[in-house]
């Protein structure tokens, strides 16, 4: 835990994060084989917005910039502050620290109904069916716990950690049985996260799913409060505590699907990231989210950053950058906290 006086003041945290990941989204476009420098960027962004007369790079370098580098980025920061905060709002409604959008099998059924709408030759259709996968797999989570008893956190993580086993084996089955040449890499670099090719109709997806299901969330802070003394006292604050975890689990299975959909299943952020902002704020859930949310898009935007350059031409699957940062890092939280784990 860091001492109260090296905590820096949410006052101030919020808007350098703001500033953070404006330069980070400028900064990363920047980054590659390619010789563009920020003005670069900012008069191309300009231009296509319709705010300047004349195009400041040639049409090659444009191409790169508002047509692979910027889509991606962007892209990169609407699932990661969506999968930030998934993981912030799960590990309030479960009262579990080590609880993330994978851990109730919500991203092991969107993998699930996304690889099935792959497979079988729908992408259009890929965050529609990845939703659907991520809602039975809560169903199946919520309806599993609940036969062993009331609903309890312990329960339903652990019926989640079995509906996430099962889902995860159905999806290794269909792609052995169904997948065939090529199709076999393409799937299995997407399963390990990929934010490879992204266009800007996928980076708008991202973002509209994060308005509409990752605003409410981040805003779901007063009751999430509630909910962390236990459900009686949430009833006795007023929360109607079943139509409340609903709503908020519904949420999250939607924003996890259409999340999951696009750029496939990468972990670690939804569980790393929150404990992050933790250690540098004790405040309420009312800023720990907006703040989970703000981490979680410029640690991936960097992470997927340095997926695409450190080892060029080649590309790493941004799912294992991801693992290999937050592994450790998350290792040296449970050490910081070994007192209250």
């Amino acid at each position: 835990m860091l001492p109260v006086v090296l905590r820096p003041r949410i006052s101030v945290l919020g808007p350098a994060l703001c500033v953070c990941l404006l330069l980070s989204v400028v900064v990363a476009v920047t980054l590659g084989p390619a010789d563009i420098g920020a003005g670069d960027v900012w008069g191309t962004i300009l231009y296509h917005l319709g705010l300047s007369p004349g195009l400041p790079v040639g049409r090659l370098r444009d191409g790169i910039i508002w047509d692979l580098r910027l889509p991606r980025v962007l892209a990169a920061g609407a699932v990661g502050a969506g999968l930030s905060l998934c993981g912030a709002v799960i590990q309030a409604l479960t009262r579990n620290p080590l609880a993330d959008p994978y851990l109730l099998g919500l991203s092991s059924g969107a993998a699930l109904g996304a690889v099935s709408a792959m497979l079988l030759g729908f992408a259009l259709l890929m965050p529609v069916s990845a939703f659907a996968g991520a809602a039975l797999a809560l169903a199946l989570t919520m309806l599993l716990a609940r036969s062993l008893g009331a609903l309890t956190a312990t329960r339903a993580i652990l019926a989640g950690l079995a509906v996430s086993a099962l889902f995860s084996a159905l999806t290794s089955f269909l792609i052995f049985w169904t997948a065939t040449g090529d199709s076999y890499r393409e799937i299995l670099s997407w399963l390990l996260g990929s934010l490879g090719g992204m266009r800007w109709t996928d980076a708008a997806v991202a973002g509209v799913a994060l308005l509409l299901a990752g605003v409410p969330l981040a805003l779901s802070g007063r009751t999430l409060d509630a909910f962390a003394f236990g459900d009686v006292a949430a009833a006795t604050l007023g929360v109607d505590v079943g139509r409340a975890r609903w709503v908020l689990l519904s949420l999250t299975a939607l924003l996890t699907g259409v999340l999951v959909s696009i750029s496939g299943s990468i972990g670690f952020v939804g569980l790393v990231l929150p404990h992050a902002v933790r250690l540098l704020v004790r405040g309420n859930h009312r800023q720990l989210l907006p703040l989970s949310a703000l981490s979680g898009a410029v640690f991936l935007i960097w992470t997927d950053t340095a997926a695409r350059t450190l080892f060029e031409p080649r590309e790493l699957p941004v799912g294992i950058v991801t693992a290999m940062v937050g592994a450790p890092v998350f290792f040296l939280v449970l050490l910081r906290n070994r007192a209250a784990t």
